[in-house]
C-alpha cells in the first residue's frame, strides 16, 4: 500500500506539530500539563495511560506513556457546525512520554490542520480561524511550558 502524501515531505507546522521537554517526574509533568492547557481554555474530558493499560493487558513492559484529551468546547462546537467528521479525530491530544526517569516528552498534533490536510474539512474562511484559534491556544501553552524550565523543540 503507497500513501497518497510523503510524510517526509511535509513540514510538522503543517499538521501542527509541537513538542517540549519537561525535566521534571512522570506525574508531575502530567499534572503541569493538565494545568496549563486549563489555564490557556482547554478542558481535560478525557485522560487515560496506554502504558498502564497494555502493561496490565499484554504485559508490554512499556515505559510510563499518557495521553490529555484537550478540549475548548466553543471550538469543538464551531468545528462540528462546518463538518461532522472531525469528531472522528476529537479530542485534541497532548501526549506525555517518558524518555528517561525525570525526563518527559511533551508532543501534539493539530486536529483541526490534519483534518483540512485530508480533506474532511472545508478550505473556507471559518475553518482557517478555527485553526488559527486553536493554534494560538496550543502555541501559548507551549510557551508555558516554556518558562517551567523546558526545551522546546518545533
Amino acid at each position: 500500500m503507497s500513501l497518497p502524501i510523503d510524510p517526509e515531505t511535509i513540514d510538522p507546522d503543517e499538521f501542527g506539530e509541537k513538542q517540549a521537554v519537561l525535566e521534571m517526574d512522570h506525574e508531575e509533568a502530567i499534572e503541569h500539563v493538565r494545568e496549563v492547557c486549563t489555564d490557556v481554555g482547554f478542558g481535560i474530558p478525557v485522560e487515560f495511560s496506554p502504558s498502564e493499560l497494555l502493561n496490565e493487558k499484554v504485559d508490554a513492559d512499556r515505559d510510563p506513556y499518557y495521553v490529555l484529551g484537550a478540549c475548548n468546547p466553543e471550538i469543538a462546537d464551531r468545528a462540528l457546525d462546518e463538518t461532522l467528521r472531525i469528531g472522528g479525530l476529537f479530542p485534541c491530544n497532548m501526549i506525555i512520554w517518558e524518555e528517561e526517569p525525570g525526563r518527559q516528552r511533551v508532543y501534539h498534533a493539530s486536529i483541526m490542520k490534519i483534518a483540512r490536510l485530508l480533506g474532511m474539512a472545508p478550505d473556507n474562511d471559518e475553518w482557517a480561524d478555527i485553526v488559527d484559534t486553536t493554534g494560538d491556544l496550543t502555541a501559548e501553552a507551549f510557551e508555558r511550558f516554556d518558562s517551567v524550565e523546558t526545551d522546546v523543540t518545533d
